[in-house]
């Protein structure tokens, strides 16, 4: 039996790939066809830099639910319209306090769909209020299609002046449709020209319109200034469509991915493409480093992606409630076979390449 069958048969057995427990096991089992591929602290101890240790905290990133109108191909969030995990506003409340204490410049507002959440509108105007560098929204553009209680999100967004920041997987109808569902490309494309008619990814424009673009497969994303040309240059083409930036993402393997990976048996060839692809000039400025997680509940994370697996930042401190950052400044950042991820080829954040 290969590898991959027996995984298949474990998840089958199982029946439960959303619990974190059980995709660590997965993901911590790596022994191959071709052998056992080396652990992630193998390589940080090979350039002294095992533990991994965090710099100043910059970037806030706030998980508001898992609630979404979307259900795509590559969630590392398990998000759908059936996730009820929502932020309420008690613990928004708490992140202002962390907000207007500390000299975070960023603040990442993500889901699910952030939008759904009840008390967005007002959690952002209070960020607007207090001001930072940065206030980004991670919106996945379908939801100002919705229905007509979002139609002036582009408008909302241009008055508190947010930062959009939106996964486009391609230029093309079939593959953003394969990757995020049917009607969803047709939507995104209106969404965007909404976004442009208000005044977004203009040039010389500051408000902030920038895409995400994640592999629609089991293979690792192309050079990001490349694809950014030939985004720009197709959706001009055919749409008139603007933007800023595009960001590389590598798609890491957890949640509705890895269930992708194995049950298509890409997982073991992927996991070896991660490894050959390591970069070490990537970990100095991976995002675990200057960032702090926070999931709808207010729990602290090093990244949204160990967020995904439950591993709670490595410090007496775990909750926004009880937010120090000198405490959080003193802790090691977790670490497993997922964060190869984050350090392959030119490496990968949630602002694209860092190396």
């Amino acid at each position: 039996m290969s590898k991959n069958k027996s995984i298949k048969s474990l998840l089958a057995s199982k029946n439960n790939l959303a619990s974190a427990k059980h995709q660590l096991e997965i993901l911590s089992n790596g022994i191959f066809a071709n052998g056992e591929l080396p652990k992630f602290k193998q390589k940080l101890q090979e350039i002294n830099t095992y533990p991994l240790r965090p710099k100043k905290v910059e970037v806030l990133q706030i998980n508001l639910g898992y609630m979404c109108n979307q259900v795509c191909a590559h969630c590392h969030v398990d998000a759908g319209p059936d996730r009820k995990e929502i932020m309420t506003k008690k613990i928004m409340e708490q992140c202002l306090e962390v907000i207007k204490k500390t000299k975070v410049h960023t603040i990442d507002l993500t889901g699910g769909a952030p939008e759904m959440n009840p008390n967005f509108r007002w959690f952002v105007k209070e960020i607007a209020k207090i001001g930072v560098s940065d206030l980004i929204v991670r919106s996945n553009l379908t939801i100002i299609e919705a229905n007509k209680k979002y139609k002036d999100l582009p408008d909302f967004f241009k008055k508190h002046k947010v930062h959009v920041i939106s996964s486009m997987p391609h230029w093309t109808q079939g593959k953003t449709d394969k990757q995020r569902g049917n009607g969803v490309f047709a939507k995104s494309i209106k969404a965007l020209q909404r976004l442009n008619d208000v005044g977004y990814g203009i040039l010389n424009s500051n408000l902030k319109l920038d895409l995400v673009y994640n592999p629609s497969g089991a293979f690792l994303p192309g050079d990001q200034q490349a694809l950014e040309n030939d985004f720009k240059k197709a959706l001009k083409t055919d749409f008139g469509i603007s933007f800023h930036q595009l960001f590389a993402i590598t798609n890491l393997p957890i949640s509705r991915f890895l269930d992708y990976l194995i049950n298509s048996d890409n997982y073991e060839d992927y996991m070896n493409a991660l490894v050959e692809a390591y970069n070490p000039m990537a970990v100095a400025n991976v995002m675990c480093t200057n960032t702090i997680s926070v999931s709808w509940d207010g729990w602290l994370y090093d990244c949204d992606f160990n967020q995904m697996l439950h591993l709670k930042v490595n410090s007496k401190v775990k909750h926004i409630s009880e937010y120090n950052e000198d405490i959080l400044q003193n802790r090691t950042i977790i670490i497993n076979q997922h964060c190869y991820g984050c350090t392959a080829g030119a490496g990968s954040s949630c602002q694209g390449t860092v190396a």
